[in-house]
């Protein structure tokens, strides 16, 4: 049981990084700060690897900064 609910909260987490990575894409802003978003998605994509829960916690905080407009530059 404990082990298909991991497997979902990876479906989800692996879902949401792939929503993250397009909306990051998607974004007006200058290169350098698309390619600091993108090394922070890619930072909790490995950090998936060993700990899924908080790597869905910092994908959480990572999507609230987006819908908040706030960018590297604004940090």
């Amino acid at each position: 049981m404990e082990r298909d609910s991991e497997i979902e909260l990876y479906d989800v987490v692996a879902d949401r990084l792939k929503e993250a990575h397009s909306r990051v894409r998607a974004l007006q802003v200058p290169e350098d700060v698309r390619r600091t978003l993108s090394r922070k998605l890619l930072a909790i994509t490995a950090a998936a690897k060993h700990d899924l829960a908080a790597a869905a916690r910092r994908l959480d905080r990572f999507s609230a900064e987006l819908d908040e407009g706030r960018f590297p530059q604004d940090l």
